[in-house]
């Protein structure tokens, strides 16, 4: 898989080992991608482009962690979060797929929860789950309507998560997604703090389905003025679709962060977005949410909890690791992305790492 770093892009901040979310100790990362079909839209039959992604915080062991979340533009949807904004737990997995298979996710999550036995089984009477799934929108190149996505593949994809590298690109919620007119999907990155200033880490885990050609930036250079053709391609007889309005943002620290605290973490997200040229636009879906793996035993329920909680004059390493990471998932998931033919022939083109490099080495911005 070839990443924004092997064609030479730079970027600010030193990566940690993977340059992913899963370099925060006990992240988890799985995917089940629905790949099937060519042709004529048949609503309920394909073409399928799409998919789901599962984030675990603390990997199957189910323990809380303290979160924040955060919403730049709000045409979308990230159930769990009142819950979240409430309590200041997040207490399951971070779900990622299309628009209108969000209902069918979050109520697999609730049966997945209850089978892991994370709840008391001695009390699965009253037994209760507000699971986090977020969306974008896919229907320019999949059948969104025809709800590919099944309550299996949710149960597959938190099956599959693991450590180690993430897979990138045209995989799991971000099969058919856009971004700034170009092929789009899943992306990651991190950054690993100096001694210094603590030593943390912060991972990145992008969706990204949104922005216009125009306003593409990467590393500080108008990419997209200088690529302004390989436009998406409609399908036939169908009208023009946006052609990306959303991008969901997963941040994960080992910082010992209060949930105040992660929720200023997710406001720093828009500022990595607005690196590559994001502009919140009206029909976006901007909405982003950050957890910390620290305090692990904070979540009591009658038992006082001993926390550690990190000053705030010692956060703006961790602001500056977020939006560093946020710029340079979103970069990555624009450079493993390759094309896709989807309904009634739909085309979006993937980012020409060749052309890119020329652009950059105009700019004297190519590491070479």
């Amino acid at each position: 898989m070839t990443r924004a770093r092997d064609l030479g892009v730079p970027f600010e901040g030193q990566p940690g080992p993977l340059n992913a979310i899963t370099d925060v100790e006990g992240v988890k990362v799985g995917h089940v991608t629905l790949i099937a079909g060519e042709g004529r839209l048949e609503v309920g039959k394909g073409p399928v482009r799409t998919g789901v992604t599962a984030v675990l915080p603390r990997g199957k062991t189910g323990a809380p962690v303290f979160a924040g979340w955060y919403s730049l533009n709000g045409n979308g949807e990230m159930t769990g979060t009142t819950w979240v904004e409430e309590s200041g737990f997040l207490e399951g997995p971070v779900m990622l797929t299309n628009t209108h298979s969000v209902g069918v996710v979050r109520d697999a999550v609730v049966a997945w929860v209850l089978e892991q036995r994370r709840s008391n089984p001695a009390a699965a009477d009253v037994f209760w789950s507000l699971p986090v799934v977020a969306e974008t929108y896919d229907g320019g190149l999949n059948d969104v309507n025809g709800f590919h996505v099944k309550p299996a593949h949710v149960f597959a994809a938190l099956k599959k998560t693991a450590t180690g590298p993430v897979a990138e690109g045209n995989v799991g919620g971000g099969t058919g997604m856009v971004c700034h007119d170009f092929k789009g999907g899943i992306g990651a990155a991190s950054r690993k703090l100096s001694d210094e200033a603590g030593g943390y880490t912060v991972g990145v885990l992008v969706q990204t389905n949104y922005g216009d050609r125009r306003n593409l930036t990467i590393a500080g250079v108008p990419v997209g003025r200088e690529i302004p053709d390989l436009m998406p391609v409609s399908g036939r007889a169908r009208p023009q679709e946006p052609a990306g309005n959303s991008i969901i943002v997963v941040i994960a620290t080992d910082a010992p962060l209060l949930p105040h605290q992660l929720k200023r973490l997710a406001r720093r997200a828009p500022l990595g977005i607005a690196r590559v040229g994001g502009m919140g636009a009206n029909g976006s879906g901007d909405i982003f949410i950050a957890f910390s793996t620290a305090n692990p035993g904070a979540a009591q329920d009658e038992a006082l909890a001993t926390l550690e909680m990190l000053p705030n004059d010692r956060m703006t390493p961790l602001f500056e690791a977020t939006i560093f990471s946020t710029e340079e998932a979103i970069v990555n998931a624009l450079i493993a992305a390759e094309t896709m033919r989807g309904v009634d022939d739909a085309i979006v083109y993937a980012l020409p790492h060749d052309r890119l490099k020329q652009v950059l080495r105009k700019y004297n911005r190519l590491v070479e």
